[in-house]
């Protein structure tokens, strides 16, 4: 493997440290970018790379979030259940019950119709315009779920259904999480927690997916280019994590959706050129 070729791997990483966490989708970042920066590599192994990669990401989240997403806890060198922690894990396995059906039914035949260059596009511009008009309706009211703990069975399963919406390429699965929150009512901060909470079985499970379909079988250069990639991802994803918290608790997603409809337009030029 030659330098250059690292160096994209190292990009791409990069592009998805970023893109995971915001609501600006980062397998529609990452198949925008291999149009113009082609990876070496089977389309196969590059299907694979695009989703496994992302684990990276969530070992960002492992990371910073581990003391509230383990449900146990040590008091008096006693190991005891965090029921709390423990409701907040249900309700993110009914969360993901509607998205889990849908992909299994469906991903195989949106991978090879709607991974293309125009649906992403379309699909940054749309939930561009989405988010701007939901903050727009939401600037005076008051969230009805303020905290985490506070969202409910019926909320989460609501929210899992708009996660529907991220099997196609360029809307984003934290973004879809996001827009199904506030139209509820769910607090920016609240819901981008749940979002972190949800990432992890659905990334493991569909990083499990594509593996199980590749057939955990890879060349040297294979391994080197997943590890890398996952390896940038990982340290990026901390430093945009905890900038994306600090930022929504003084600051709306609408630059988010300006940024999707200003991306999505020039993709769109350039590909109609």
């Amino acid at each position: 493997m030659n330098f250059f070729e690292i160096l994209k791997i190292i990009f791409i990483g990069i592009v998805e440290g970023i893109t995971e966490w915001l609501p600006i989708s980062s397998t529609g970042h990452m198949l925008l970018v291999d149009e113009f920066i082609k990876l070496n590599g089977s389309d196969a192994f590059k299907e694979v790379f695009f989703v496994v990669i992302q684990l990276g990401a969530i070992l960002a989240v492992l990371l910073l979030f581990w003391n509230k997403m383990l449900p146990i806890k040590k008091v008096d060198n006693k190991w005891t259940i965090k029921q709390d922690t423990v409701n907040l894990w249900l309700k993110v396995i009914v969360a993901l019950i509607p998205g889990t059906v849908v992909t299994l039914l469906f991903d195989d035949y949106v991978s090879t119709h709607f991974e293309t260059p125009t649906v992403i596009a379309l699909a940054l511009i749309f939930y561009g315009i989405i988010f701007i008009i939901i903050e727009n309706r939401n600037k005076d009211k008051e969230p009805s779920t303020k905290n985490l703990m506070d969202i409910t069975y019926k909320t989460a399963f609501i929210i899992g259904v708009f996660q529907i919406l991220s099997i196609v390429p360029g809307t984003s699965r934290s973004g879809a999480t996001i827009i199904g929150g506030l139209l509820i009512g769910v607090s920016r901060f609240a819901v981008a927690e749940f979002t972190f909470f949800l990432a992890v079985p659905v990334m493991f499970g569909l990083s499990f997916l594509k593996l199980l379909n590749f057939g955990f079988v890879f060349t040297g250069v294979e391994l080197f280019t997943l590890l890398l990639g996952s390896f940038v991802a990982f340290v990026v994803s901390i430093f945009v994590i905890k900038f994306l918290m600090d930022y929504i608790k003084k600051n709306d997603f609408k630059v988010f959706g300006w940024y999707r409809i200003a991306l999505g337009i020039l993709v769109l030029a350039f590909f109609m050129l």
